[in-house]
């Protein structure tokens, strides 16, 4: 080769050289808080429960879906969009519809976990057992991947100071015997705080795998968060988005328009950070699919202060639900 060719190549190596360091310089100047895409399906990630059982670390939501036929098209829909964690409830009046959903779908049994709720007014063993059945037959499955206890005590007496722990201790030990049966894959509750799961801890032969709570930007119950998670419980967030009173804030607003995603995008990232699964529930397919493109990462400082943000005061027309306005007492 000579001289000049040998020149020439040098060259080239050396711009080459200059424009992958230069390439890797302006990837660095990222804007603080912008949105840093990883590529991945959240859909199909998963946590691991107590029991060892696998569940996908967000869940479709039917609460006020109440008319069968479209609770059934809502879950073939969120299917369809990939969702593989379906959450229903006896009190919902939608199981029927549900089951529906999930055989409708065209998808292996096994790759879709369906959980429903034993009716929070039950504090007795044999009603229990009942309703256990009851929802296996609506739902029309074999098995149903996880049941949980829906409240610690009945809604028309969520304001008395009863905490029902005897009640709670036999509706669970159904709970365990259906479990233990294989007609349940894991068990849980929901609305239960630190005292509620302490009784079901020291008294039961079967520790709660699942604490399904309130949760989202504004209405965080850290406590709860804190104490499930020394107990190797697994904290699920039900109204992500503060049945919509989130989407008023303003300085939830900007910090969404921060990291360049939706309010709804922003609140479910918060808890996913959080270690928590989010159940949004929605009737739109596009809004199925926006709320789980949440691969992003809000930095520690902007976490803080989402943590920290007053409290929310008024849940509007849902003011009236036991779970909402006892957070607000």
């Amino acid at each position: 080769m000579t001289l000049g060719a040998r020149l020439s190549v040098a060259l080239i190596k050396t711009s080459a050289k200059k424009l992958i360091m230069l390439g890797c310089f302006f990837n660095s100047l990222k804007t603080p808080g912008e949105s840093q895409k990883r590529d991945e399906n959240l859909l199909e990630e998963t946590y691991l429960l107590a029991n060892g059982v696998k569940i996908p670390k967000i869940g479709f939501g039917t609460w006020m879906i109440a008319d069968n036929a479209a609770a059934a098209t809502a879950v073939h829909e969120a299917i369809d969009a990939g969702y593989r964690h379906i959450d229903t409830a006896e009190a919902y009046g939608n199981e029927v519809g549900v089951g529906e959903g999930v055989r409708a779908a065209g998808i292996a049994r096994q790759d879709i976990f369906v959980n429903t709720k034993l009716a929070a007014e039950i504090k007795e063993h044999d009603a229990a057992v009942k309703a256990i059945d009851e929802s296996l037959q609506k739902l029309n499955l074999d098995y149903i991947d996880m049941m949980i206890i829906h409240a610690p005590k009945p809604w028309a007496k969520y304001d008395e100071p009863d905490r029902y722990f005897e009640g709670n201790l036999e509706a669970w030990r159904a709970l365990e015997e259906a479990y233990k049966a294989g007609k349940l894959r894991a068990i849980g509750v929901s609305n239960f705080d630190p005292t509620d799961l302490r009784n079901l801890l020291d008294h039961a032969e079967i520790a709660p795998m699942v604490d399904q709570v309130l949760a989202h930007i504004t209405q965080t119950p850290f406590k709860t968060i804190e104490f499930a998670k020394q107990h190797h419980i697994l904290v699920e967030a039900y109204s992500p988005f503060g049945h919509g009173e989130m989407f008023k804030n303003q300085a939830i607003k900007q910090m969404a328009e921060k990291y360049h995603v939706s309010v709804a995008q922003l609140g479910m990232r918060y808890l996913l950070q959080l270690g928590l699964l989010p159940l949004p529930k929605t009737v739109k397919p596009e809004h199925m699919k926006a709320n789980a493109e949440v691969d992003f990462e809000i930095n520690e400082t902007d976490m803080s202060t989402l943590e920290h943000m007053k409290p929310l005061t008024d849940y509007g027309q849902y003011q009236s639900f036991p779970v909402y306005s006892d957070r607000l007492s």
